[in-house]
């Protein structure tokens, strides 16, 4: 008998260079990834988090996938497999959506970008890239538009903060102050013509999201432009421990979390984004009768009144020490500087105020509802 395989970990094109630097590197479904940066670099988990909140940190976020739909009928199929409202879209704008299973839950969350009069780039999660590529492909085979799996052709880097703007600005002729949240934009960025600039990122702060050739020298020198573009400005290299509490604290979804194929939209408070007015889309039917049958459960923030911490997976109790939920993300929250989590419980249970507790190694734990986003960024 053959040994049975192990499966092969992914890597970026930045992967030497985070090694190089000395990142603490973790697998992350399915890619050897940083999860934090040497204190001599300005790094640790505390450390970006806080500089992202303040001024500036950088991401490589390469492992995240990437769909782009062209054609006469691309629009009319992005409109088939999302919930959100494509048609609403400018050329060179964004939105946040989700593709749906028939049943109204998950498949995953996805930022939409219109890119060209027909012509739509779907960037989607790390961890469901084949899935995803798979069902936009199946779903999408009686429009006539080509589907393309682009995820391997770009290194993408977040740079991200209230210095974002300034830092990338220093790197590009484009005029980054003319492009609005949600936007994007091309143009050179370290002599590299045409990229593609999104005003996105996933910190609940301002920044940009850029696209490179994904081959390692051209992905090593961007990135090191970047850094020595920055210094000016603080700006610290950050990895996947504080990417997961910035977004955390901005209460962005994870999928395998927040949301997932067993989590519809309403449960997951992401109505704002589902337009049920759309003529037709995967989902919507289940979707209305789920409504009209009443919503059971809801995702709540929740902040600890007792010291713990409430981590992914421990279960949530009333006052009487019943079991009604469980934690999907929860950690400390190093700007806010408490205790926070979200969570799932009844839907009777979701005002704020509401006192419940979290158990932890065996004991309830106080904690409380409260409201979400838990951080807002500051209006200029």
């Amino acid at each position: 008998m053959s040994a049975v395989e192990a499966p092969t970990v992914r890597k970026t094109a930045l992967n030497v260079v985070h090694r190089q630097m000395g990142a603490k590197m973790v697998e992350f479904n399915g890619w050897d990834m940083p999860v934090e940066y040497p204190a001599s670099l300005g790094g640790g988990i505390i450390n970006e988090h806080m500089a992202v909140r303040t001024g500036v940190g950088i991401f490589d976020v390469s492992h995240m996938g990437d769909i782009r739909l062209a054609g006469r009928q691309a629009l009319a199929a992005v409109q088939h497999i999302s919930m959100n409202d494509a048609s609403r879209l400018a050329i060179g704008q964004a939105q946040y959506s989700a593709l749906l299973y028939p049943q109204g839950t998950f498949v995953d969350d996805v930022i939409v970008h219109r890119l060209g009069e027909d012509e739509y780039l779907l960037v989607i999660n790390a961890g469901t890239r084949e899935k995803d590529f798979n069902w936009v492909r199946d779903n999408t085979r009686q429009f006539d538009c080509a589907v393309d799996n682009l995820s391997d052709d770009f290194t993408q880097i977040a740079i991200q903060g209230p210095k974002a703007v300034d830092l990338l600005q220093k790197l590009t002729d484009a005029d980054l102050s003319a492009v609005k949240f949600y936007w994007v934009t091309r143009g050179t960025v370290c002599g590299l013509k045409n990229t593609l600039m999104g005003r996105t990122g996933y910190t609940a702060e301002d920044g940009f999201e850029i696209y490179v050739p994904s081959d390692e020298g051209t992905s090593a020198f961007v990135w090191n432009e970047i850094l020595i573009a920055g210094k000016e400005f603080g700006v610290v290299p950050c990895g996947l421990g504080a990417r997961n509490t910035l977004r955390l604290e901005g209460k962005l979804p994870l999928y395998g979390h927040e949301i997932s194929d067993t989590i519809n939209v309403w449960e997951a408070g992401l109505d704002r984004f589902c337009k049920i007015e759309k003529q037709e889309f995967i989902g919507r039917d289940a979707l209305e009768k789920a409504k009209g049958a009443g919503i059971k459960r809801a995702l709540v923030g929740l902040e600890m009144t007792e010291r713990g911490i409430a981590r992914d997976g421990y279960k949530v109790l009333d006052t009487a020490g019943r079991e009604i939920g469980y934690v999907t993300s929860g950690s400390p929250a190093p700007y806010l500087k408490k205790n926070i989590a979200l969570a799932y419980v009844p839907k009777e249970l979701e005002a704020v105020g509401t006192p419940l507790q979290v158990e932890i190694r065996g004991q309830g734990v106080g904690a409380v509802v409260v409201p979400t986003p838990f951080y807002k960024r500051p209006k200029k």
